[in-house]
């Protein structure tokens, strides 16, 4: 298990969103990137979570629409690396997955692209 700064966390988690392709990023509107822990207890253990209406299920956003959510779960994040770089490594996997789920891509294809 690795465990660093919450500045440094953040700072991690931006600047691998940073380092995206811009034509993975370009396209997200209205989404709020989120660093939490999971309760201890909860079940399944998630590395993160999309909270919204994927792309591929909506119309129009409409006037005072909250904003859709990723939640990265830094505490499972964490407990699942030994290094540094196998965090940055396993936050950059975790944050394409949640964007996936925002195109409305499925966890079936999220796998077979290696994004799971």
């Amino acid at each position: 298990m690795v465990h660093i700064p919450d500045d440094d966390f953040e700072r991690m988690v931006g600047d691998i969103f940073d380092g995206l392709p811009d034509d993975m990023v370009g396209p997200l509107e209205n989404v709020a990137i989120l660093i939490e822990d999971q309760p201890p207890g909860a079940r399944p253990r998630l590395f993160g979570l999309y909270s919204g209406r994927p792309l591929t299920r909506r119309s129009v956003y409409g006037f005072g629409e909250l904003p859709d959510r990723i939640t990265l779960f830094r505490n499972n994040l964490e407990a699942s690396a030994r290094t540094e770089d196998e965090l940055r490594a396993r936050v950059r996997v975790t944050l394409v997955h949640e964007i996936g789920h925002y195109f409305g891509l499925s966890d079936e294809r999220l796998r077979e692209l290696g994004w799971a």
